[in-house]
């Protein structure tokens, strides 16, 4: 009875992911097609069927394991330590300044190759 079960949602999703597809491309497809509409409009309608379509791919076996791993990452982003403003801005002004060194080496290299090999070539 169980297999049956499982076959059975297994073939379920299958049309729900068929179902998916089709919303989104009638929602590619209607974007083009209503192109000379308001911009707004169009907007209003992919929104709308993209909740359609997330809400069906949720339904699915993989859709729900998808949406549970969301939650957890989400849980898991409130566990990190964010760095503070100073912290952030001392990082930052350290990385502009090591790679502005860099650069800087990365030009003086290259000029002195520019001169040798313009001297060996005349």
């Amino acid at each position: 009875m169980e297999s049956r079960s499982v076959q059975s949602s297994s073939r379920l999703d299958v049309v729900k992911w068929l179902v998916v597809f089709l919303l989104v491309t009638v929602g590619v497809v209607g974007n083009q097609y209503f192109a000379a509409e308001s911009l707004l409009y169009r907007v209003i309608a992919l929104v709308v069927l993209a909740a359609i379509a997330a809400f069906i791919a949720v339904q699915t076996s993989r859709g729900g394991r998808f949406a549970a791993l969301l939650k957890e990452a989400r849980v898991e982003i409130r566990k990190v330590v964010w760095p503070t403003r100073p912290e952030l801005i001392q990082t930052t002004a350290i990385v502009i300044v090591f790679v502005l060194v860099v650069a800087l080496l990365l030009w003086v290299m290259d000029s002195l190759i520019s001169l040798l090999v313009a001297g060996f070539i005349g």
